[in-house]
């Protein structure tokens, strides 16, 4: 699974695809949103250089009316752009314009995660009686892998084209002891732009000694167009009954907690603004939302929709669909208006949310919570398919 830069180079040109560009042979059919026909498309170009001199590279992927970027810099999606009911393209999601940026000052733009999603208290775990120490990068507590997580690497990256598909083949190995976190783990990532403009992510690893493992994907989404100011009114469903609220430092307690009379209750549509004010002890700690719900569905063999995020403006809409157990829902508490994303435009508190499709937070430390322990001989394998429309 592990690949270095030039076997990338020559497995894709064994592949007949050329370094720099490529087009799927078959014609991709006209996406829900109405675009014409056209070929799947992918572009690679350099977008800077790291301070040691390592090359990062933009690829730009179309397909089925929906256009994504991504970075071969922590697997980072710096845009993703969907047509709105007029058929008017906009980029969707919040990102720089400069690898700077995202090297100096990011709140995980558009990144991949891992080695463990979401927090873990204390940094701590333990497992097979014996108690790993982790990195620890948000207060007392180890956040998205760490320090130096997955989304603070460069990325092995392959191009494809499948049929009308196209999409990359994101690689990477996680050393024994990374970030304090036990085994050597492989890892696989592929984004896929279907014929339907459907984003697809597909996530695999495996390890040689007993680990956990919870990767995701930190998009940060506006369905009006990023720098278009709040997302107060998107309307949002998250197909939950319960949630995992938290104490001073965002860990779940372990309690499941109903979302029937609160403001976490998103079993209907209703605006991301309705009750963020409502001044409920958990919106309090944690500025807005930032918490985990409990998908109704919970782990599943395939792919099930749990969330609609829908803006009146524009008319876009995202559709979710995971296998995994929870979904956190994140709305842009800390952004202060100091970062300038890539329309020009400052982002400031409630300009983005994010919904990570993931296992639940701190779940090392909760025999109660679905498993996130990944064993020598077994292969982690999880799905998230976004879909777009209007």
């Amino acid at each position: 699974m592990e690949l270095n830069r030039r076997t990338v180079i020559a497995g894709a040109a064994a592949a007949g695809i050329a370094a720099s560009t490529l087009g799927s042979a078959a014609q991709a059919a006209p996406s829900a949103t109405g675009s014409s026909p056209g070929r799947g498309k992918l572009l690679r170009e350099l977008f800077g250089r790291l301070a040691d001199g390592t090359k990062v590279h933009r690829w730009s992927l179309e397909n089925g009316g929906t256009r994504l970027k991504v970075l071969s810099y922590g697997g980072v999606v710096q845009s993703l752009e969907v047509p709105d009911r007029r058929g008017r393209h906009a980029n969707v999601s919040l990102g720089f314009g400069a690898l700077d940026d995202y090297v100096a000052s990011s709140p995980y733009f558009g990144a991949l995660i891992g080695r463990y999603g979401n927090r873990i208290g204390r940094g701590r775990f333990t497992l097979d009686s014996r108690t790993y120490q982790l990195s620890v990068n948000d207060g007392d507590n180890s956040l998205h892998g760490g320090a130096k997580g997955f989304d603070k690497h460069v990325w092995d990256v392959e191009p494809f084209a499948e049929g009308s598909d196209v999409g990359l083949r994101l690689y990477r190995t996680s050393v024994d002891g990374e970030m304090g976190y036990p085994g050597t783990l492989r890892v696989k990532v592929t984004y896929t732009l279907t014929r339907r403009g459907e984003w697809r992510v597909d996530y695999e690893a495996t390890t040689d000694r007993p680990t956990v493992v919870n990767l995701t994907s930190h998009v940060y989404w506006n369905l009006a167009g990023e720098g278009s100011g709040t997302i107060e009114d998107h309307e949002l469903t998250i197909a939950a009954s319960r949630y995992t609220p938290t104490d001073a430092g965002l860990i779940p307690t372990g309690e499941l907690a109903k979302v029937a009379g609160t403001p976490f209750d998103f079993r209907r549509a209703k605006a991301v603004g309705r009750d963020i004010r409502a001044g409920h002890p958990q919106q309090v700690r944690a500025k807005g939302y930032d918490h985990n719900w409990v998908l109704d569905k919970g782990v599943t063999a395939r792919p099930e929709h749990i969330a609609t995020l829908r803006d009146p403006r524009s008319g876009r809409i995202l559709r979710i669909a995971t296998d995994q157990p929870g979904l956190q829902f994140y709305s842009g508490n800390f952004l202060d208006g100091t970062l300038t994303g890539t329309g020009g435009r400052t982002y400031r508190q409630g300009d983005a949310l994010c919904l990570e499709t993931q296992h639940f937070p701190d779940s090392p430390n909760h025999a109660d919570f679905p498993s996130t322990v990944l064993r020598p001989g077994r292969t982690y394998r999880t799905t998230t398919v976004h879909s777009f429309g209007v």
